[in-house]
């Protein structure tokens, strides 16, 4: 978009305004007073929008007439101004004012409905019981993502947490130094013993920890950005089981500190004796 990102542009285009308006009387200081710059940048610009052949002129000095050519110039760039200030406002009419949501069940155009999360997203439904509530705004069927606006209330995410599962490292033996059977218990139960009522999200992080996680037939759902990703997560309710090596529980941990986010961390390596 040159009018905007070539210098001088914006302004060449404001002075062609002005001329094409076809004042007899105006002169280089109306034309610094209107667009509030100076006199003497009026005149360089004068002197290039002649150069450019998209004005007349007498020796550089009033009266100003544009041509064709400069008519032309000034229709594209408004054209294109138009065109991005017709994106920007409907960007707007959008912003912060428009929410989107899963809808549960069809919904009509000025429904009233209820939001609640459920598995890390936001659902809407006219049944719905809650504290938070919005207004649709376009007809959607069920599963579909609906626009909403006029979001009143809390929406309720539940407390929720990260356990650590530290895994050896290759030199320590990796995989088959890890305890699977106190893993595979965490995985299916006893994570409640660590204050979590599900594990409702799996991430690893290096090879050993997707080779036990395959071992015990655990899921993986995560495994690039798994720092982001959990806290992620976490911030949408959602319980985070992660399988680290060694010390990168530690750069973890000190993510999650940061970010202020419960965490638990658990080493998995055998004892000695069970080597």
């Amino acid at each position: 978009m040159e009018i905007l990102q070539k210098r001088g542009a914006l302004t060449h285009f404001q002075i062609l305004g002005e001329i094409s308006k076809q004042e007899p009387n105006l002169k280089q200081k109306d034309l610094a007073e209107r667009l509030g710059i100076t006199i003497q940048a009026v005149s360089e610009n004068i002197k290039t929008l002649t150069e450019l052949e998209y004005i007349t002129s007498k020796e550089g000095r009033a009266p100003y007439k544009i041509t064709q050519k400069g008519i032309a110039k000034v229709k594209k760039d408004a054209i294109t101004l138009r065109k991005y200030s017709d994106s920007v406002l409907e960007t707007m009419t959008y912003y912060k004012s428009t929410w989107p949501a899963i809808a549960k069940e069809d919904l009509k155009e000025g429904d009233e409905v209820g939001l609640y999360m459920e598995d890390g997203k936001l659902y809407a439904s006219i049944n719905a019981q809650t504290d938070a509530y919005a207004d649709v705004i376009l007809d959607t069927k069920k599963g579909f993502d609906v626009a909403l606006t006029n979001l009143k209330g809390t929406i309720e995410i539940k407390e929720s947490k990260i356990l650590i599962i530290t895994l050896p490292t290759i030199k320590q033996g990796g995989s088959r130094s890890t305890d699977l059977d106190l893993v595979k218990g965490i995985y299916q139960e006893n994570y409640k013993n660590y204050g979590l009522s599900s594990i409702d999200k799996v991430a690893a992080i290096g090879t050993s920890s997707h080779v036990v996680a395959n071992a015990l037939n655990i899921p993986v759902d995560i495994e690039y950005g798994v720092s982001e990703a959990a806290q992620s997560a976490v911030r949408k309710g959602l319980n985070v089981l992660i399988f680290s090596i060694g010390d990168m529980s530690k750069n973890i941990s000190k993510d999650l500190e940061e970010a202020n986010i419960q965490y638990q961390v658990i080493d998995a390596k055998k004892s000695i004796m069970e080597i």
